[in-house]
């Protein structure tokens, strides 16, 4: 692998206006492609093979037209302080609301009238109106969405309360600027490392390319394919982190190998062998963590992780191709002050005062047994919230309070229930229309004698007669266990009943789809992890030929993610510090959450194992002892690391300030995760265990040995290669030449 790298990174330094050139017809292709699609990301989720998902696609069947996809918004109307909404004056002002609701848009279909439709509260002051568009949310236009708020501003004119919730709304900015914050962030960590702006930004300009090709790549795509308005977020956010901390390892190889007396394309084809051996191998466990996404049969979490994992991979070719060739523009200035230091094969030798890195791993390796049992202690306390762990979809009633969906969800809550915001639709169908007229009548009985019912609406039957529906009202709102143990209840008396009648009869709905959603990430996380951990770990013992470095590696993720799970739960479910983080209403962590950051960190915790334990073996390859191994793979790694890991964290906690409740909580899990990875299990944990371990940490038993190949990522055959390291490089008087003191 090494060596096939290094030929990589030679030619594209050698031939650099190509390889530079290649890059910018891939993304001008893939750029036009995108802008010519059609298509558009959704937001629409599909549970298959669950009963919530079965009954949906039967309701698509039976009744089409009451199922179209087209937008919708529920209007809620309430009448001034001490008047009913059925007042002359409120009535007048409801009426000419509805107009101009119905006039907003020419994609308005229906509006439906509160006062026919009988969707007044009870104690009369408050009704909800029901708007349908012949278009999706997704196809609406800035016009629309303008309508609809101008209606809704002139009703508030009129004198009434008037919010509304529904994805015909206009939806909530987007996370760009989170983005540009999470680069800034970046940015400056670059020049603090580099010392130099040509160095930093080389990096910022590797990420922009990758990016920018994956997310066109998915625009292109979302023509063909069903992809989630979230796909997009995710692979920038992904995309950005792992862009930047591949080529910061490889520019800072190349920097240590300038340092050892190598000339500029000998340098570049070595980092590119080195570095760049750890940046295939570490983007490799990202996308297997990613990939395996797919094993939770959910075609949005696929689609995220498929998506998330191709930017991961350009991220690695662009890294591999072009961060050799943009060497090439600049060898001198890139370089900055690594031509003052001495060759990397010279003894360490320490100086007056240790750095930061080299004190606290002198430390570690002085106390080995008090730092694991200290750090692995601290993330178990930080991992017991993970315990209490809820989960839920989000729904309006998670978003802001400043929000109008928010303030229709309090308003239909106070004025018809909690439960009115999670309705239950169950479902009775049977071939004979007379079997499923007498089994709906029956079940309609049996629901309302149920407990934590509020209403239950007659049966409504299709035009066949062989299919109806009952609308649910529990008592509870959506996320309660009463209505968990309702939706329970109702498929037990369900079950009953077709053993009884042969008809069936089966519940949906939001709050059915949240219970279903939740049970197949319970049923899926054992055999995803199994998957992803047992893969990444036959990876990883290719890449160390040790048995016990890998198994290692897995076990601190497990520490990191649970910790990372548990600060999650303390902030989004608790409301500890929420303040910080700008949430303004606690609930369950988003079903997606657990699973798709278990995926994302495995794959970003391997990324910090290969790139700091490579440096650890390659020491201990090259003829030292085990302690000294870790020592030197420490210094050499600590910063570099550590600048990824900030980067990282840069990244993520950008999103921390998205309006989605996804986003942010997602933003905020893979920051604090990535934080415990890098700096207690990676540069803690690792060379405590390493230091304990011995060389017995670096063997492997000689019949897998025998069997394994060998990918030489610590790059022995270039130590071999190359005797004269200050010969000059072909074509290297060709280079720009630049001063390295600007």
């Amino acid at each position: 692998m090494a060596t096939f790298l290094y030929r990589i990174g030679r030619l594209a330094f050698r031939r650099r206006w190509p390889v530079v050139l290649l890059w910018a017809v891939v993304l001008g292709a893939v750029g036009g492609a995108a802008v010519g699609s059609t298509g558009s990301a959704g937001s629409s989720i599909t549970l298959p093979g669950t009963e919530a998902q079965r009954a949906f696609d039967l309701l698509g069947e039976k009744f089409p037209a009451a199922n179209a996809d087209g937008a919708g918004a529920n209007v809620v109307l309430r009448a001034p302080d001490g008047q009913k909404i059925s007042g002359a004056d409120s009535r007048a002002a409801v009426e000419a609301t509805l107009k101009d609701l119905k006039d907003s848009s020419p994609r308005v279909g229906q509006v439906s009238d509160p006062f026919a439709a009988k969707t007044v509260s009870a104690d009369g002051t408050t009704a909800y109106a029901q708007v349908t568009y012949t278009v999706k949310g997704t196809d609406l236009t800035d016009a629309d969405h303008t309508g609809i708020d101008d209606a809704l501003a002139d009703g508030r004119d009129r004198g009434l309360t008037i919010e509304a919730s529904g994805d015909a709304l206009a939806a909530p900015e987007g996370s760009a600027s989170a983005e540009a914050i999470g680069f800034a962030l970046a940015a400056v960590i670059l020049v603090m490392t580099f010392g130099s702006l040509i160095a930093a930004g080389l990096p910022l300009l590797i990420a922009v390319v990758g990016v920018g090709v994956s997310i066109a790549a998915i625009k292109a795509l979302s023509a063909t394919f069903d992809l989630n308005s979230n796909t997009s977020a995710l692979a920038t956010m992904l995309g950005i982190a792992v862009g930047i901390d591949y080529a910061l390892f490889i520019v800072s190889r190349y920097r240590s190998e300038r340092a050892a007396g190598y000339g500029a394309g000998e340098a570049a084809a070595r980092a590119n062998g080195t570095a760049g051996s750890a940046v295939v191998f570490a983007g490799l466990t990202v996308v297997i963590a990613l990939a395996g996404l797919a094993v939770v049969n959910l075609p949005i979490l696929t689609a995220m992780g498929l998506a998330a994992g191709g930017a991961v991979v350009i991220a690695v070719l662009v890294a591999v191709t072009l961060v050799p060739a943009l060497l090439a523009f600049a060898p001198e200035r890139v370089r900055g002050k690594a031509r003052k230091q001495t060759a990397r094969e010279t003894p360490v030798v320490k100086s007056a005062k240790a750095t930061p890195g080299q004190r606290w791993i002198a430390y570690v390796l002085r106390k080995p047994v008090k730092i694991l049992m200290l750090a692995v202690v601290a993330l178990g306390a930080l991992a017991l919230p993970a315990t209490q762990l809820q989960l839920g979809l989000p729904d309006d009633g998670s978003k802001a309070t400043s929000s109008t969906q928010r303030k229709a969800y309090d308003m239909l809550a106070e004025s018809f229930g909690p439960g009115f915001n999670g309705p239950l639709t169950v479902t009775v169908d049977d071939e004979a229309p007379g079997t499923a007229r007498s089994t709906a009548a029956d079940m309609g009985k049996a629901i309302a004698d149920l407990p934590d019912v509020a209403t239950v609406a007659p049966a409504v039957f299709n035009q066949a007669g062989d299919t109806a529906i009952i609308n649910v009202i529990p008592e509870s709102g959506p996320s309660s266990d009463s209505t968990k143990n309702l939706v329970a209840d109702i498929r037990s008396l369900a079950a009953d009943t077709e053993s009884a009648s042969g008809a069936r009869a089966m519940v949906t709905g939001t709050t059915a789809l949240n219970i279903d959603i939740s049970d197949k990430f319970s049923a899926a996380i054992t055999p995803y992890l199994a998957l992803v951990v047992g893969l990444a770990v036959l990876v990883l013992i290719l890449v160390f030929r040790s048995v016990l470095v890998p198994l290692k590696a897995a076990l601190g993720f497990l520490l990191s993610v649970l910790a990372a799970l548990g600060a999650l739960v303390a902030v989004f479910q608790w409301g500890w510090l929420k303040d910080l983080v700008g949430l303004d209403q606690t609930g369950p962590i988003m079903s997606l959450m657990p699973i798709l950051m278990v995926g994302i960190v495995f794959g970003l915790a391997m990324d910090y194992q290969v790139f700091l334990v490579t440096r650890m073996r390659e020491a201990y390859v090259n003829g030292a002892d085990a302690r000294t191994a870790i020592e030197s793979g420490f210094r050499h790694s600590a910063k570099v690391v550590t600048a990824a890991a900030l980067i990282m964290i840069a990244v993520f906690a950008g999103f921390v300030g998205s309006q989605d409740a996804m986003l942010k909580s997602m933003g905020f899990g893979l920051a604090i995760a990535v934080f415990f990875d890098a700096f207690i299990v990676r540069m803690t944990i690792v060379p405590a265990a390493l230091a304990l371990l011995g060389k017995r940490a670096w063997s492997l038993p000689g019949w897998i040995d025998r069997i394994l190949p060998n990918v030489d990522i610590e790059g022995e055959k270039l130590t071999q290669r190359a005797p004269d390291k200050q010969h000059k490089d072909e074509d290297e008087d060709k280079l720009p030449q630049y001063s390295s003191s600007r």
